[in-house]
């Protein structure tokens, strides 16, 4: 596990005097970490394999967006991509183990945010009134 003790570093510190691992971290956190993707994941491990179109019409996402977030996900190993040689292509999406293995965590942060949904909006709510006084 990295040692990140020092994360805390003022913005002045030399590089060789911050956590090492951090920006490999930083980098693995924000391809997975970003909404898309944690939907895609979330999506796949609940449907299983999922042909392209189901995905984009389960996420409402864009086709553009898609695309970019599952070449992402194939890329970190993440997500297996199938095609099959037929007319049209058919092309399916499942998670790989690695994927598999990263299917708790979302599933924790999925359900957490289900949670705190209104505890979130009661804060936002909250907070602007506050900025508008």
């Amino acid at each position: 596990m990295a040692d990140c003790s020092k994360l805390t570093l003022s913005s002045s510190a030399k590089n060789s005097d911050q956590c090492p691992d951090c920006q490999r971290i930083n980098e693995v956190l924000t391809r997975v970490g970003d909404r898309w993707s944690v939907l895609v994941i979330i999506s796949l491990a609940q449907y299983g394999t999922l042909r392209f179109n189901e995905l984009k019409r389960n996420l409402g996402i864009s086709q553009r967006m898609l695309s970019l977030t599952l070449r992402e996900l194939v890329r970190d190993g993440l997500v297996h991509r199938n095609q099959y040689p037929t007319i049209p292509p058919k092309v399916e999406y499942s998670l790989t183990k690695m994927g598999e293995s990263f299917r708790e965590p979302v599933n924790a942060l999925g359900i957490w945010a289900l949670d705190n949904l209104s505890k979130i909006d009661a804060a936002r709510a909250s907070y602007d009134v506050d900025k508008a006084e």
